[in-house]
């Protein structure tokens, strides 16, 4: 079979989507399961809420970036177990046809009379909001090359950003906790129903994909903070304050033209850094101490000096005895650095319950960034970090990986069309 006539072939779940199930018949119509609702039905109390708590999957970037950061994460990190491109493609098809039915709560598949199959949709979030749901696809450095290997014959088309963060002092990297030939990041305001999705993906990519690591991660959700302020992490500090938030700070900052590779224009380049909190240590340790590692106060998150969280920083302000407010080595004037390397955060606290090997919480942060390019944006940050940051005497980086997310699908597309 040539690539060509590989590319035009139509899943099982396309055939299912396009002829219709259980008796539905031609009345579904080819754009999928749900389209029924175009008959004349006109929307209840309930559907528009239902509209107003969907995020849509597509679009012009993916969802899930620049997205306001829902409640719940899962990230997960992926092996790929075939060795033909076009199993990828169809799996990708595949993905992006759930991807955006879940966006809408709606079920992956249709229900099905015959009781001797599985269903298409394992049914947890069945009668479910959107919950906000986003959905978020990235390619590793060993999706194009690994061992050596050109696996898919597209090792030509991969960006020279995407490679492996280099080793910074005070890394103890797990192998667990590293790379992955693909990425799912999966965002939601309810996490059975951000569960679902990460459920049906892995359900849909079984024979092709394989788990390497998987990650689950949590903030405040709206109902506990009325204020909607900035989340704090676990050590009750105010975490991602400085962000870009204006097209033109997304622009510089976020997404890629596609100078670089013409398939990752309107994507970005994802860094995920598994970060242990040594909370028994920090949870001894006074606030003096810990508002000096941050350079901020507790309470209110203001730069130390300052009177407000949201204040211009004054890094040269000195107290009364000359010194200055804001210590050289706290967290917020190492990452600030001059001001040239921005990036986008989009963290999450995690707990994995207890470490049994220590008779400890472990818990931490999953960090998250989005940039254009990681070498010139996240690295010299964390080098900086990494060489003298209060901070890292009460953190453990313990996983890196390294993702390209492509930009956004359009309808009658998917996720990755231009590479494939």
């Amino acid at each position: 079979m040539s690539d060509e006539s590989k590319s035009n072939k139509i899943t099982r779940r396309e055939m299912l989507y396009r002829t219709g199930a259980g008796g539905l018949g031609l009345l579904v119509g080819a754009s999928g399961f749900g389209t029924i609702s175009a008959l004349g039905k006109t929307l209840d109390k309930e559907d528009k809420q239902t509209a107003e708590d969907a995020i849509p999957f597509y679009g012009t970037h993916q969802s899930g970036i620049i997205t306001k950061p829902q409640t719940y994460i899962y990230l997960i990190s992926l092996d790929l177990t075939t060795n033909q491109l076009s199993d990828v493609r169809d799996l990708f098809k595949e993905w992006t046809m759930a991807s955006a039915h879940m966006s809408k709560a709606e079920l992956v598949g249709p229900y099905t009379d015959n009781s001797y199959v599985p269903p298409e949709d394992t049914g947890e979030a069945d009668g479910l909001s959107a919950s906000k749901l986003t959905i978020t696809y990235g390619f590793g450095p060993t999706f194009f090359d690994k061992n050596g290997s050109d696996r898919f014959g597209l090792a030509s088309k991969k960006p020279k950003q995407l490679k492996s963060l280099p080793s910074f002092a005070g890394d103890q990297i797990e192998e667990q906790w590293t790379g992955g030939d693909l990425c799912v990041q999966v965002c939601a305001e309810d996490k059975q129903v951000a569960f679902h999705a990460i459920r049906n993906l892995i359900r849909i990519g079984r024979g092709i994909v394989t788990l390497r690591w998987m990650q689950s991660g949590f903030q405040r959700t709206p109902q506990a903070d009325k204020k909607k302020g900035t989340p704090r992490n676990l050590f009750g500090f105010k975490d991602g304050t400085v962000n870009p938030s204006t097209d033109k700070e997304f622009n510089d900052i976020v997404w890629s033209n596609g100078s670089e590779a013409p398939w990752i224009k309107n994507g970005s380049y994802m860094v995920m850094r598994r970060i242990r909190m040594l909370l028994e240590v920090w949870d001894r340790t006074h606030l003096n101490e810990q508002e000096m590692t941050f350079g901020r106060e507790k309470r209110s998150g203001a730069p130390l000096g300052h009177q407000d969280e949201f204040d211009d920083i004054n890094f040269d302000k000195k107290d009364e005895s000359g010194n200055p407010h804001i210590p050289v080595d706290s967290h917020i004037k190492l990452a600030r650095g001059d001001g040239s390397e921005k990036i986008l955060r989009r963290s999450y606290s995690y707990s994995s319950e207890m470490d049994p090997t220590r008779a400890q919480l472990d818990a931490g942060l999953l960090f998250i960034s989005y940039q254009k390019d990681p070498f010139k944006q996240f690295v010299p940050i964390q080098k900086r970090m990494a060489g003298m940051d209060r901070m890292n005497e009460y953190i453990r980086h313990i996983g890196s990986a390294v993702f390209a997310c492509p930009g956004g699908a359009s309808k009658g597309g998917y996720i990755g069309d231009s590479l494939f």
